[in-house]
């Protein structure tokens, strides 16, 4: 009975010390003074704090690229950055572009039919060599890049610019977001003067959803890219009457431009128009605006540290913005359809893509549609214009 006793009291004695080791511990954190902490970071005043965002929207890290591209192509030099990309579709008799040698090897690409599994008017350009540009493209190139600069006035001015006889009582923006197919408001879109439609979305066989009619095709130079590559440059899918206003995403995509309008004038009825250069800039820089502030907001970090969470170089606004800056440009009134997303709505109701893509802030283009559609503004003759594209100097 000994040993045992012996055995519990010496682990009592173990627990009692353990517990007083403890408790001196514990006494020793209570009565010392707690470690000293950062302050909360100071709000930043909302003035400055606008200022800031202005500012860092004002900040273009694309533009020196641009100009470097832009150069090449005077110099006659297919740009770096389009090298890399797709083939480059060349036709002496159709393409203003001309080589100081032609080949005319073939590019080969799946097709329905034996045939077509090779055209000489497909395949890829190399860049080192000698592009001999048209006068009329090269100083369309100049024009274009000299007006790339802050004008908000460039809205009142997009009537005559796009050869609009006069402003438009009505005009639908459609999206192709897949909440789209949710509603029947195809007639309600086809009840505008002017509907417009973005990137070659297909109405076929959707016609109940989005309206069967189309007044203009607001597309960026990407899809016109992959148009241009097709035999006659087939990028009007409404109908050779429609017209095609066109945002350029790299100085290269003009050469795309000049072959199809070049096709466009023995096979269509109406040329590919580039928007006015202000225009993108003014676009580019209130989207930058709202998605910085919804970066402050939402996560609290300080402005400078949005190049972070985005792809400063590659990030852009969506076609879907400028159609709609444009439309607020030409129309007293502005309705938008199929703009926004859903989890269980695919992100085009034409086709089976459902990511967006990084380079655009979607949200941060709501947000903006937001205050234009809460707080519109109208000149003195009672026109829709954009108030708040003033303020981003």
């Amino acid at each position: 009975m000994k040993r045992p006793l012996r055995r519990s009291f010496a682990v009592l004695i173990f627990v009692v010390l353990v517990g007083a080791a403890s408790f001196s511990t514990a006494l020793r954190r209570a009565v010392a003074p707690a470690p000293a902490r950062e302050p909360p970071p100071l709000p930043l005043d909302p003035a400055r704090l606008n200022a800031t965002l202005l500012r860092l929207a004002a900040a273009d890290p694309s533009e020196a690229p641009l100009r470097r591209d832009v150069d090449e192509l005077l110099e006659g030099r297919l740009p770096a950055s389009a090298a890399r990309t797709r083939a480059w579709r060349r036709d002496r008799l159709l393409h203003p572009l001309h080589l100081h040698r032609h080949h005319s090897y073939p590019l080969p690409r799946r097709a329905r039919y034996p045939d077509d599994d090779h055209d000489v008017l497909l395949h890829p350009l190399p860049r080192h060599e000698q592009l001999h540009i048209d006068p009329a493209l090269r100083r369309d190139l100049r024009s274009w890049h000299r007006l790339r600069r802050y004008d908000p006035s460039v809205l009142a001015s997009l009537p005559s610019l796009l050869s609009i006889p006069g402003r438009i009582p009505s005009c639908a923006v459609v999206g192709n977001s897949g909440i789209l197919l949710r509603a029947n408001h195809g007639a309600l879109i086809d009840s505008h003067a002017a509907v417009f439609r973005l990137n070659n979305a297909r109405i076929s066989g959707y016609a109940a959803h989005v309206g069967s009619k189309t007044n203009f095709s607001f597309i960026n130079s990407n899809i016109l890219h992959l148009c241009a590559r097709r035999p006659g440059c087939f990028c009007h899918p409404y109908g050779h009457g429609v017209p095609i206003l066109l945002y350029i995403c790299q100085a290269a995509h003009f050469l795309d431009v000049a072959a199809c309008n070049a096709t466009s004038s023995s096979h269509h009825g109406s040329p590919i128009s580039v928007t006015d250069a202000r225009l993108d800039v003014l676009c580019a820089r209130i989207v930058k605006y709202y998605s910085l502030r919804r970066f402050v907001v939402e996560t609290g970090r300080a402005p400078e540290e949005w190049d972070r969470a985005h792809d400063a170089a590659m990030f852009h606004y969506s076609s879907g913005m400028q159609a709609i800056m444009v439309a607020v440009g030409v129309c007293d009134k502005v309705s938008v359809f199929g703009f926004g997303k859903s989890s269980d709505a695919k992100h085009h109701y034409h086709s089976n893509q459902k990511a967006e893509l990084d380079l655009h802030d979607y949200e941060a283009e709501y947000a903006f549609y937001h205050d234009l559609s809460e707080h519109p503004q109208h000149d003195a003759n009672g026109r829709l214009e954009c108030i708040y594209c003033r303020n981003f100097k």
